[in-house]
């Protein structure tokens, strides 16, 4: 199913499973969904595009039964060569929401249209180095925009600072109705100043699943992110 527009307008905090420990990774997830965590993010690594290989859509479905049954939503992140080629796998494991990287094939449009069609809700990725110009025309066909604050590939990166700038920008260039995604390096010390800058969901990795007790993490980030001021989307 696809993302809900009330989600697309709701700050909120999605822990990137990455992070977390793969020998108990259905109680982790359980955790933060105890929390009241509502996106779940799905980090998806071909080994090509980026120089790492992770999960498949046998993970996801593995876990979609039990997001779903919280009431929450699986964000499946493709950093893969040829994203066609995942997209029906990933929406019939789960996935609510796909997102490709702009940098990955001259069909974008298709793409994204594809991924409407199946019933989920198609995103764009943008790297850091990427310019926002490169995603003018793929903004009008998306539910989200997702921002690199990395350089994909490997979790537990430091956070580019530049990005704080590069949402506030983008929150300039985009429909109301689109959401701003932000990937990498967020944690505590600045979740605060993206979402005042007009990110919606703040994916985080390390800074959930390596403090200890994620649900406990989830929901202190979670609180960050829903009291920070937003500016208002024109």
């Amino acid at each position: 199913m696809a993302i809900p527009e009330s989600l697309l307008r709701t700050r909120s905090l999605a822990p990137s499973i990455l992070s977390a420990d793969f020998s108990a990774l259905g109680h982790h997830v359980q955790g933060v969904l105890d929390a009241g965590v509502r996106l779940v993010h799905f980090d998806v690594m071909d080994g090509h595009f980026v120089p790492n290989l992770t999960i498949g859509p046998a993970v996801v479905a593995s876990l979609a039964p039990l997001v779903h049954r919280s009431g929450a939503y699986v964000d499946a992140h493709l950093m893969v060569e040829q994203p066609d080629l995942f997209l029906e796998p990933f929406v019939a494991a789960g996935a609510d929401a796909l997102s490709v990287h702009v940098e990955t094939g001259p069909n974008l449009h298709r793409t994204l249209a594809r991924i409407r069609e199946l019933g989920a809700s198609p995103g764009v990725v943008v790297n850091p180095a990427t310019p926002l110009v490169a995603i003018e025309e793929a903004m009008l066909f998306v539910d989200y925009v997702l921002l690199m604050s990395v350089n994909p590939g490997f979790g537990g990166q430091e956070f580019i600072a530049e990005t704080v700038d590069k949402v506030r920008r983008l929150r300039e260039m985009l429909p109301p109705r689109v959401a701003i995604e932000v990937d990498g390096g967020v944690g505590r010390e600045n979740a605060r100043r993206l979402a005042e800058a007009g990110a919606d969901w703040l994916v985080a990795g390390s800074a959930v699943f390596g403090e200890g007790d994620p649900g406990v993490a989830a929901g202190v980030l979670q609180e960050i992110i829903s009291s920070s001021a937003a500016p208002e989307r024109r």
